[in-house]
């Protein structure tokens, strides 16, 4: 039984993506009402379609760029596409959605005095210098690069998200999210476990781009959710930047044998050209996680990627369209 006096009504744009179906699926559990937001650029349908017989949930197809009026208690801002496949298919929209997009967000929750928690990205820390990450660090980022509608649009969307608070006394969270994986990640989005998963389930190469050295730190998508809710219902002079990810380290080599490992798949590993700027080493100091929201992660890298494994398994088997690549 849903109890109203606990309930918000909570705005969630990027609601139809890989992270935002994730969190408007947590938010609905939790008894609140959601309105998704989303203008199924890099969002899909499907990964919503059990989410609406809920008399609670509402999806409203819009571009954040242009301004949203709504009446809501709380506001996710996950509005983004988020894998370089997709981000760089339109880099000019995609700093607009940073840029554009966290100032209509920002100014609703202006209006209505309400809390704002911003989608950042460990992609603000660009190829780091230092090593694990930890929030002060202030970046190695190429201004001029191919990615670099990312993350600097994702930069300055924190700038502007600290000049509201400061200027306006808006309330806000950000979280800097490092590698997300499980069910409902995009197939063939650039993204490497998706990537391997895929070619090995179909047997086709593995392919690595570089020598495989290059680390990054994988967190299980439940994991991420429940420190997002945690940080928005964290104090209010709790402000972030605050990492969210998993600070175990895995090789991306390591990673392909684990994939083809646990498949049972014959596939072959690859070497091609590391692409340009893409970092070396990526991986969170969370102890401002752990001091302030009591989190860290729980699922462990195998158990993890058996779920995920399984998901895209059903996928190929459907036939499903969102096995392709958007264009």
């Amino acid at each position: 039984m849903q109890n109203y006096d606990l309930s918000k009504r909570i705005l969630v744009t990027g609601g139809a993506g890989f992270l935002g179906s994730h969190l408007c699926e947590r938010l609905l559990n939790e008894g609140h009402e959601v309105i998704c937001v989303d203008n199924f650029y890099t969002g899909r349908r499907s990964n919503i379609a059990h989410l609406l017989s809920n008399n609670c949930f509402e999806v409203l197809r819009h571009d954040i760029c242009i301004p949203l009026y709504a009446e809501v208690d709380e506001i996710y801002n996950l509005a983004c596409p988020a894998s370089p496949i997709h981000y760089q298919f339109d880099p000019v929209q995609t700093t607009k959605t940073s840029v554009h997009g966290s100032i209509n967000m920002l100014g609703l929750a202006k209006r209505l005095k309400i809390k704002i928690l911003q989608a950042s990205t460990s992609e603000v820390y660009g190829c780091p210098a230092i090593h694990p990450q930890n929030e002060g660090y202030w970046g190695n980022v190429n201004p001029i690069g191919l990615r670099a509608c990312y993350d600097e649009g994702k930069r300055c969307a924190e700038t502007l998200f600290f000049d509201y608070h400061r200027q306006h006394g808006i309330k806000i969270k950000i979280a800097r999210i490092f590698n997300t994986y499980g069910p409902r990640m995009y197939p063939n989005d650039g993204r490497v476990v998706s990537n391997f998963i895929v070619q090995a389930l179909k047997g086709d190469k593995i392919t690595i781009y570089g020598d495989g050295s290059q680390t990054r730190s994988f967190c299980y998508v439940d994991d991420l959710i429940d420190g997002l809710i945690r940080l928005m219902n964290s104090d209010e002079d709790v402000t972030g930047p605050i990492n969210l990810g998993n600070p175990q380290e895995v090789a991306v080599l390591d990673l392909g044998k684990k994939i083809i490992e646990i498949t049972r798949s014959k596939s072959d590993i690859v070497f091609q050209a590391l692409p340009a700027d893409d970092p070396l080493q990526r991986r969170p100091d969370i102890a401002v996680a752990k001091e302030k929201l009591n989190w860290k992660p729980k699922v462990d890298l195998e158990d993890g990627l058996i779920q995920t494994i399984e998901f895209f398994e059903k996928l190929l088997k459907s036939g499903s369209s969102d096995i392709k690549i958007h264009s």
